[in-house]
């Protein structure tokens, strides 16, 4: 009899030390993803600040140039010429911020797919 109320007492005892030790575990992984969803996060609006601080001194460039240009001009000639010359130089800059920001799309995609792959970077 004392051996059946003895396998009662320890029967449920091991079921709950294992959903401990489960619930822990689960506890520790949502942990750990939702602190490295946050860190990449973060990372991503570090990127992006960078990105757009780096547009920003391209385009001043840019408007430097036009306005020196524009002041170096003489003639209607110079004008057209300058005129086509930082147009070009216009296009050339979008095609470069158009491909930053395609890879930038590709990099957003490549790290949503390692969280939720469960491959988070810590």
């Amino acid at each position: 009899m004392s051996d059946l109320s003895e396998q009662v007492a320890s029967g449920p005892a091991q079921p709950a030390v294992n959903a401990e030790a489960e619930a822990s575990r689960l506890n520790q992984n949502t942990l750990e993803f939702m602190m490295g969803t946050q860190k990449l996060m973060f990372e991503e609006c570090v990127f992006f600040s960078e990105e757009m601080l780096e547009r920003t001194r391209s385009e001043m460039h840019l408007l430097t140039e036009f306005f020196a240009k524009m002041a170096g001009a003489h003639s209607v000639k110079d004008v057209k010429t300058m005129c086509q010359e930082c147009g070009q130089h216009q296009l050339e800059f979008l095609r470069r911020d158009s491909e930053r920001i395609f890879k930038h799309g590709e990099r957003m995609i490549a790290t949503a797919s390692r969280v939720i792959s469960g491959d988070v970077v810590r």
